[in-house]
């Protein structure tokens, strides 16, 4: 862990300063271990939401990122470990629960896959992120990123809110399965987007991104 300390003690002010990060909410982070359940705008939101939340935050990434210099030192710095998404890579998701559970931060996109310039309310949401804070038991808390036309982007504004934790009992699981993890899923993407558009369409007071 010293590695992925020092690591981050040298890049995240410098994204901070390079995204010109604004945090809302911080308060909203837990010092144990949660799940971080976020919007997918473009390949620069884990380096964003790393630097924004001042703890460091794991992430699972495409394998195929860890073979591209000086990319590869830059996202295992700030807390990315290598997942198979061609098939069920069962490792990844063990060394996922595992963390969760030694009281580290996981970062997790409930959407899969980047949605820049869409409106998020739109887009699929995957279950995975139920399985796996049904599996931990974990509370989750929901993020917004919150950039100009809808897209994470260097040397423009780009807010990061915090919302406040969502208990692991009002997930709903009873039993687990696949039906639980997607109706779990769905919620927490609601919590997400409420950041950003309230819970009854109308935005909250967080500034806007230039």
């Amino acid at each position: 862990m010293s590695f992925y300390r020092t690591m981050y003690k040298i890049f995240a002010p410098v994204v901070r300063w390079a995204y010109r990060l604004q945090a809302v909410h911080g308060e909203n982070l837990p010092d144990t271990g949660c799940i971080l359940a976020s919007n997918h705008t473009a390949f620069d939101d884990v380096l964003i939401i790393s630097a924004a939340a001042r703890r460091q935050v794991r992430y699972m990434a495409k394998k195929e990122l860890f073979r591209i210099p000086l990319l590869a030192q830059l996202i295992t710095g700030l807390g990315a470990y290598p997942v198979n998404r061609g098939g069920a890579d069962v490792g990844s998701i063990k060394r996922t629960i595992r963390m969760l559970e030694e009281g580290e931060l996981i970062g997790i996109f409930p959407q899969g896959h980047r949605h820049g310039s869409t409106d998020p309310r739109t887009t699929e949401v995957k279950g995975g992120i139920g399985m796996i804070a049904y599996h931990t038991k974990s509370d989750v808390i929901p993020v917004f990123l919150d950039s100009r036309r809808g897209k994470t982007c260097i040397f423009r504004r780009n807010i990061v809110i915090f919302g406040k934790p969502i208990p692991y009992e009002d997930l709903g699981f009873v039993n687990g399965g696949v039906k639980e993890y997607q109706h779990a899923a769905e919620l927490i993407f609601k919590k997400v987007c409420a950041l950003k558009y309230g819970e009854d369409g109308a935005a909250p007071e967080t500034g806007e991104a230039e």
